[in-house]
């Protein structure tokens, strides 16, 4: 602690006797922060201003949440509390030594607040000073400090320790990250198979499902397995948990991840991501030489070749003087390490008027509704971001006075413009184990992100993410019996591949290729750098043709056959976003980006894409599934139900995250969404109000094994129902697995309740399984006769459609060679003119590299 630069010196504003007396109404509301408490010491929860501001910053002495001038009032008027300290950090110009310099650098005794220092500011020319005071609500009454005097001891030590604590956002600084992965127990010990296991470059997919994204490969017997996102499932189908739930098989490592730094390991039994120090061994193992990805096709390591620097240059416009710009709309955004993917979609996103009308023209109303601690709400932090970006508050060209001292001096200083989004990025990658880390990202992952949360935190009546949304409809056909399926499917992006074989420029490339071996053998400099050359038009008609189905079962065969799928829009959106698929493997395992440029039109037409549906003369395939073979040993049927049952106790991560997003500790959500049976997030908020009390309410969630489950019997799962009936979860389980629910209450009262037992005496006595076949067969009817109501009465996901002509307005660019490394720019179009948002540089764009972007957004052109 600080005390001595905090309580030094400074004159007693009254009496002790009538400070005390004065602040013994507040008392009971004044805490000392304590290990674990969030305190906003350096942020407005709903602003970006900062003790560096004009007005500084109110800390409220209960909630430790921090307010501006401007919002100070809100919270006092919605949670009575009176009791604020006021931090304000001024910068004052150094004073001149007797050479007419500034005196040497020294620590100021004034300086106490644990801020970041301006980098705008010449150290050598300027100083900080702190200062501090408790502000007293609603009459403003101020007391100055330091007082250690003549405050109570409880205040003076809240105080103190206030000024004290850390940054709530100290743990993602860029030196911290490695330091919180450990190694695993497992590393050192692992056991891999010998079972001739080898992984392609490319083309992987789950073994269990036709996913190809997510993708996890086990370490012990090298299968590939979706994963599952954290939120809410999406984007997997967790059969990498489901994987380890059999086998017991620890460690996976993401696919897409490994690099010759390393590769995101994850272990299930620690529940954590670790590091992996034998990675290298562990992915030969499976024909994956991670080592050798260092070098080069002629042995030369990638730093003993000149770097192409030529797509950093262009897509920065290096080299070009380029117009700063000013005001509203044209506000910067720092980059907090690696942070760029965030800084560049939340431009493009608020560069949007739907989105714009949905958080900043609501603003008032959700800040005025906002929860008690409106740093764990989404509508707050996307309000607040916004306002930051849009009100030209935080973007503010220098005075005229400034600009003829700079020339003056002959120095450039850069203004203290552009915000920060500490609190946005801690708040919506919470939980997420890439983007809450500080290392680069997808920018295309992290939209993605972006909209799911928006989708589950809406904001009104009308969901600003309904812009991206789009049908797909999906033609399979079998290539045998030439008969179709037509699916429908919800998308927001529009992925083109690559189509290199269309390239323009062939020749040119073959020779630059033949210089630039040449030049790597004989260690010279790289010729100029040619670029493939790729027409829009070829790239759009490869989107368009069919691609063959792996694995493709046929209904009309009844059996596996060769099948093709091609994709139509089912609907056009509003707003259309285009990735180009530019990173792709080497056959060496190389993780490369395809360098390409693309001729990207500023006018597009696709309606003649448009799906169709069934034509005349097409025969629509038979809606029967695959058939799901249960094996016939009875204690091989067993493992294959207790492998369902594990599945049924899944958490439902949305509904944990609905009730964590309330304020509640993650750990009282995950139980109360256990214990509730995943029956939704009032159900389970109900069980959290009736166990707050309890000592272990914030204890991590054990889940016990599945012998203990089933001899808990209706302890884990409820109370017992009337007349000794089972517990209706018991009974669901097993009828979920295909039995008769009259059978699966008699199993149950049979054995007390226990699910073990009771599959075990179904399976010993089969004549009343074979009895119950034709009421299966009626509940089977039932069920899909339920299913049909239930998918004809809902509405269906809302779409925009309309024409499907576009204009562009804007372009996300990515230099480096993968999406794990390297700076991500936007350009956007404003006002009629390109204007380049490189995080805190906003300025108007020369040459904007249209045909070298990654991600596109077209807004539809009004018909």
């Amino acid at each position: 602690m600080q005390r001595a630069a905090l309580f030094s010196g400074g004159d007693a504003q009254m009496a002790a006797g009538d400070l005390g007396e004065l602040l013994v109404p507040y008392m009971p509301t004044i805490r000392v922060p304590k290990s674990g408490d969030r305190v906003y010491k350096t942020e407005c929860a709903f602003s970006y201003d900062s003790p560096d501001s004009e007005g500084g910053l109110y800390v409220c002495m209960n909630t430790f949440l921090g307010f501006g001038r401007e919002h100070i009032e809100r919270h006092y008027r919605k949670t009575g509390q009176c009791v604020y300290l006021h931090l304000k950090r001024r910068v004052i110009e150094k004073v001149p030594g007797a050479s007419g310099g500034a005196l040497p650098k020294r620590r100021n005794a004034k300086l106490f607040l644990d801020l970041e220092a301006n980098s705008d500011l010449n150290s050598d020319d300027f100083e900080y000073e702190d200062e501090a005071k408790l502000v007293l609500f609603p009459d403003h009454y101020e007391i100055p400090l330091p007082n250690i005097e003549e405050l109570p001891a409880l205040v003076t030590i809240a105080c103190d320790a206030l000024l004290s604590a850390k940054s709530p956002y100290r743990k993602q600084d860029p030196d911290s990250w490695e330091e919180e992965l450990q190694a695993s127990k497992h590393a050192k010990t692992l056991v891999q198979l010998d079972n001739g296991v080898r992984i392609p470059p490319s083309g992987w997919k789950c073994s269990k499902c036709d996913l190809q994204e997510n993708l996890w490969l086990n370490l012990t017997d090298g299968s590939v397995l979706c994963g599952k996102w954290f939120f809410d499932g999406s984007g997997g189908n967790g059969h990498a948990a489901e994987h380890y739930k059999e086998t017991g098989y620890p460690l996976v490592v993401k696919l897409g991840t490994i690099t010759p730094d390393g590769a995101d390991v994850y272990s299930f039994d620690e529940e954590e991501p670790v590091l992996d120090p034998h990675i290298a061994k562990h992915l030969a193992h499976f024909g994956i030489d991670m080592l050798q990805m260092q070098v080069t096709e002629n042995g030369l390591r990638d730093n003993d070749i000149k770097p192409r620097v030529s797509e950093w240059e262009v897509i920065q416009e290096a080299g070009v003087k380029l117009k700063p710009m000013y005001g509203p709309g044209y506000t910067g955004m720092k980059n907090l390490g690696n942070s760029c993917y965030l800084n560049a979609v939340m431009q493009a996103i608020f560069s949007i008027p739907e989105f714009q009308r949905a958080y900043v023209g609501n603003l008032p109303r959700i800040f005025d509704y906002s929860p008690l601690d409106p740093t764990q709400d989404f509508s707050t932090q996307m309000a607040k971001l916004g306002h930051g970006l849009l009100s030209g508050q935080y973007s503010k060209p220098p005075m005229k006075s400034e600009l003829i001292e700079q020339v003056m001096k002959e120095e450039h200083k850069a203004q203290h413009n552009g915000i920060s989004p500490q609190m946005f990025k801690a708040f919506i990658s919470k939980g997420h184990p890439e983007f809450s880390s500080n290392r680069q990202q997808d920018a295309l992952e992290f939209f993605l992100h972006l909209i799911n949360l928006v989708e589950r935190n809406p904001v009104g009546s009308e969901n600003p993410s309904d812009v991206f949304r789009f049908l797909v409809e999906e033609c399979t056909r079998c290539c045998q019996s030439r008969k179709v399926r037509y699916t429908e499917r919800v998308d927001y992006i529009m992925q083109l591949p690559v189509a290199m074989e269309a390239a323009t420029n062939k020749d040119e490339l073959i020779a630059y290729e033949l210089k630039r071996r040449e030049a790597e053998a004989t260690r010279r400099p790289l010729p100029e750098l040619v670029r493939a050359k790729i027409p829009f038009s070829a790239c759009l008609q490869a989107f368009s043709e069919p691609s063959n189905v792996e694995d493709f079962w046929s209904s009309a065969l009844q059996a596996k056959s060769a099948g093709v799928k091609t994709s139509r829009f089912a609907s056009f959106p509003e707003y259309l976003v285009v990735q180009i698929k530019k990173f792709t493997f080497g056959l060496d395992w190389i993780p490369k980006k395809l360098d390409v440029s693309i001729d990207m039109p500023d006018f597009l037409d696709i309606n003649h894409l448009r799906a169709r549906g069934l034509q005349p003369g097409e025969e629509e395939l038979p809606d029967i599934a695959p058939p799901i073979i249960i094996p016939d040993d009875p204690k091989v049927r067993l493992l294959y139900f207790r492998r369902s049952f594990l599945l049924a106790l899944d958490i439902d991560e949305c509904s944990v995250m609905q009730l964590a997003e309330m304020g509640f500790p993650l750990e009282a959500c995950r139980k109360a969404v256990y214990y509730t049976g995943n029956l939704g997030a009032e159900v389970a908020f109900n069980w959290i109000i009736a166990h707050m009390e309890e000592p272990d309410f914030a204890e991590p969630l054990v889940i016990p094994a599945y012998g203990e489950i089933a001899s808990n019997g209706a302890a884990a799962f409820g109370a017992v129902g009337l007349d000794n009936q089972p517990p209706e979860e018991m009974v669901s389980i097993i009828i979920s697995m295909g039995f008769q629910r009259n059978l699966a209450i008699q199993a149950l009262k049979a054995t007390n309740n226990n699910l073990e037992r009771g599959l075990e005496w179904i399976f010993s006595h089969p004549e009343l399984e074979e009895e119950s076949e034709p009421a299966l067969d009626m509940m089977d009817m039932d069920n899909n006769a339920n299913a049909n109501i239930a998918e004809t009465g809902s509405e269906g996901p809302r779409v925009k459609d309309g024409s499907g002509r576009y204009e562009l307005f804007g372009f996300i660019s990515h230099m480096g060679t993968s999406t794990m490394s390297g700076h991500y720019v936007c350009h956007l179009k404003k006002e009629g003119r390109w204007v380049i948002y490189n995080d805190l540089r906003v300025c108007a764009s020369e040459r904007p590299p249209k045909d070298l972007g990654y991600i596109y957004f077209y807004h539809r052109i009004p018909s």
